[in-house]
């Protein structure tokens, strides 16, 4: 028996057998952990193994023909914040959602994690952290594989969404990018904000999930649906 220790987030969870857990964790080694918690949904042990939730670990594996055993303890951060306000919360779930889809077991992204916990404690300790989110989002793009180089770029109003580069005209591929929203250089607004989303979404979905017969995350389109609606009111 080969026993390790990591820390993790918890992406995914699923019954897999009377009181047994079925447990999927981006690790902090930025690699995908997968195994079975033995009593992971009895009443002692279920409200540690949510969804979004970072753990301590103890790996147990036996050989290739078994799961790893996994136990785990609670880490911080923890979500008092997160909990009692609902965009954070769905903000929360949006990301876990988008980890959990965009990586596959096998697969390592360096620097994944750290950037995963470090917008998750901007979301839990600052009021102003939407455009923080934005940049994570596109930060997770480019750790995927699909870049957006706007640092240098504000002179270029329009993204080709097939290229994924920068013009002065417009196309029918190409759509406005909101250089000046994560500049933070002028308030949040709808238009701007519904921009970032279609970029995101289009991105994701044509250059990623396509590959995998996937579709983009539930939770993320309630998040989405939630900012855009407060943003439509104001």
């Amino acid at each position: 028996m080969i026993d390790s220790k990591t820390r993790g987030i918890l992406l995914f969870t699923k019954l897999s057998s009377e009181n047994n857990l079925f447990l999927k964790f981006l690790t902090e080694n930025d690699e995908i952990l997968t195994g079975i918690s033995f009593g992971g949904s009895t009443k002692k042990k279920k409200n540690i193994y949510q969804v979004g939730y970072f753990l301590n670990l103890n790996i147990k594996f036996k050989n290739s023909s078994f799961p790893k055993n996994i136990s785990g303890e609670l880490s911080k951060p923890f979500y008092y914040n997160i909990f009692i306000d609902k965009y954070k919360l769905h903000s929360l779930l949006s990301i876990i959602s988008l980890l959990n889809l965009s990586i596959v077991e096998g697969q390592k992204i360096t620097g994944i994690f750290d950037s995963t916990e470090k917008i998750i404690n901007i979301i839990s300790d600052q009021e102003n952290w939407l455009v923080d989110y934005f940049l994570y989002l596109l930060n997770l793009l480019k750790l995927i594989g699909y870049e957006i180089d706007f640092s240098n770029k504000k002179s270029l109003n329009y993204l080709n969404l097939d290229t994924l580069q920068f013009d002065q005209k417009n196309s029918i591929k190409s759509i406005v990018f909101p250089h000046n929203l994560l500049n933070k250089s002028i308030k949040i607004n709808f238009e701007s904000v519904n921009s970032f989303f279609k970029i995101f979404e289009i991105i994701l979905q044509n250059h990623h999930l396509n590959n995998m017969n996937l579709n983009i995350p539930s939770s993320y389109l309630k998040f989405k649906k939630l900012v855009l609606e407060f943003l439509s009111k104001k």
